[in-house]
């Protein structure tokens, strides 16, 4: 894809310009199927901005659409300026119940319709905004059991209703967030390998993806290794942070749970010269969502400084000869001290 990182390894990682930005679900109001009054009262789109620029170490967000009943793309624009934030994304709301059987993929060619119509929507919102580009979340886009759907058909419908939207709108960029489930059983994009397949399908050169390093722990996978892997391909949009333990989308703070795999996460954004804005995508129910988000930028700053501590000449020395306890020795003892 045009603009994208290219990746390489020969040589070490050269430290980047750190820079944040978050969605803006994380400044919103919390539910889950137990609280089902959910976690504080209802946050507008507006408040939410306000909220994240409370932060003070934000530059940009990702904004759900479409917004509640009375809000204009002019009123979002005019407090994210108050806000200090610019949108770098805008993502259509195309996971709701009313697309409960899916979007692209719903087997009612009317949804399908009413989800690509949300999209087209959408995409004029992000024009307006001068976002980045569009992110797609299809997450009721799959099946839950054996024998429910046709496979083919629905890895058809999938990439055909990202393919036409990217088609019309040359111009803009879009994403995909892959995730291996929920709310599904099982997802159409799922994986890193699967979306580059999909992408492959579709033809443009106008979508990537949006690599969640939480998607990722929970697929099962390796960030970095993923991270990488995608941005090889040319097609890495965005890069999201967060933490789980594996077994469900947590959404916990950045390290909480797996530090060293976000550090070598973080060493992967190094080697392709990341240098646009790493997302927060958190979902703190119980927390301060202005502390949550001043707690990960705390945690990404100070892996980023380990990794100035750590030799990386050394690293790549004993990772191109796959020493696995050298590097393990090199890495702990910069954090811990000398090992005895």
């Amino acid at each position: 894809m045009k603009g994208e990182m290219m990746f390489s390894t020969n040589s070490p990682p050269r430290a980047v310009s750190l820079s944040f930005g978050a969605g803006l679900w994380m400044f919103g109001q919390f539910v889950d199927r137990y609280a089902t009054d959910a976690y504080g009262p209802p946050v507008g789109t507006l408040q939410a901005i306000a909220r994240a620029g409370e932060v003070g170490l934000l530059s940009a967000v990702d904004i759900n659409y479409p917004f509640e009943p009375g809000v204009t793309p002019a009123q979002v624009k005019s407090a994210l300026q108050d806000a200090g934030l610019r949108a770098i994304a805008v993502t259509p709301a195309i996971y709701t119940r009313k697309f409960q059987r899916g979007s692209f993929t719903n087997p009612d060619s009317k949804l399908r319709g009413d989800a690509i119509d949300l999209c087209k929507r959408a995409i004029d919102v992000a024009q307006l905004l001068e976002a980045d580009y569009v992110k797609f979340w299809p997450g009721q886009d799959g099946y839950d059991y054996p024998f429910q759907a046709e496979y083919t058909q629905l890895w058809d419908l999938a990439v055909a209703g990202v393919r036409s939207l990217a088609a019309s709108h040359p111009q803009m960029g879009f994403a995909i967030e892959y995730k291996s489930k929920e709310p599904r059983t099982h997802i159409t994009f799922s994986s890193a390998a699967r979306t580059l397949l999909a992408i492959q399908d579709m033809g443009v050169d106008n979508v990537g993806i949006v690599m969640d390093l939480g998607h990722s722990l929970f697929a099962q996978e390796t960030p970095a290794e993923e991270l990488q892997l995608i941005a090889r391909r040319g097609k890495l949009r965005s890069v999201e942070v967060n933490d789980n333990w594996r077994q469900w989308d947590d959404d916990l703070t950045v390290g909480a749970v797996h530090l060293i795999e976000t550090l070598e996460f973080m060493l992967a954004l190094r080697s392709i010269g990341w240098q646009r804005p790493i997302l927060l995508d958190q979902f703190p129910f119980r927390e301060d969502p202005v502390v949550a988000a001043r707690h990960s930028i705390g945690m990404l700053k100070l892996l980023d400084a380990a990794l100035d501590r750590i030799d990386l000449a050394q690293l790549h020395e004993v990772r191109t000869n796959q020493d696995a306890l050298a590097a393990q020795r090199l890495v702990y003892q910069t954090i811990l001290g000398d090992l005895r």
